[in-house]
């Protein structure tokens, strides 16, 4: 699974713009090798045109892998536990009190805009939306689990 994660990563990367169909990344996905870190070069010119916020969705990677490529090892167990009591790793959780949305249950939901419009949909751009959030709010995801635990809520 590694292996998989890490040539993800390297395709998201690589390729800044949505273009690629839903065909093209399938015989992606089936070209990706799981006992190595890379993509073979067949699978590199199908995936041209993806971008980052479009790729995870369609290579079927858990919320909770995503995060793990892209919160450093340090913050994970933080955010991990923040996630988990915020959304439960729901993508589309609604608060029905507050109206607060998503991974890291953002209120509004739509400042999750900034990273992406695909916020409604992508766990990608929430997971990347609520790190970047715990880091400027409480200066990272454990400054965030800190207040969490104190308060209840982040």
């Amino acid at each position: 699974m590694v292996g998989i994660c890490c040539a993800a990563a390297v395709v998201i990367a690589a390729f800044p713009v949505a273009t690629a169909s839903a065909d093209a990344v399938d015989s992606a996905v089936t070209s990706v090798d799981d006992d190595s870190d890379a993509v073979s070069s067949a699978a590199v010119p199908d995936l041209i045109g993806l971008g980052a916020g479009l790729v995870w969705p369609l290579l079927r990677l858990p919320p909770k892998i995503a995060a793990r490529i892209i919160v450093p090892p340090d913050q994970y167990d933080s955010f991990d536990n923040i996630i988990t009591r915020e959304s439960g790793w729901n993508t589309f959780a609604i608060n029905p009190a507050s109206g607060a949305y998503g991974l890291g249950q953002a209120l509004p939901p739509q400042k999750m805009a900034t990273h992406g419009l695909d916020w409604p949909v992508n766990p990608v751009t929430q997971i990347r939306w609520a790190y970047d959030y715990m880091n400027q709010r409480y200066g990272s995801p454990n400054g965030a689990w800190a207040f969490w635990q104190a308060h209840g809520w982040y």
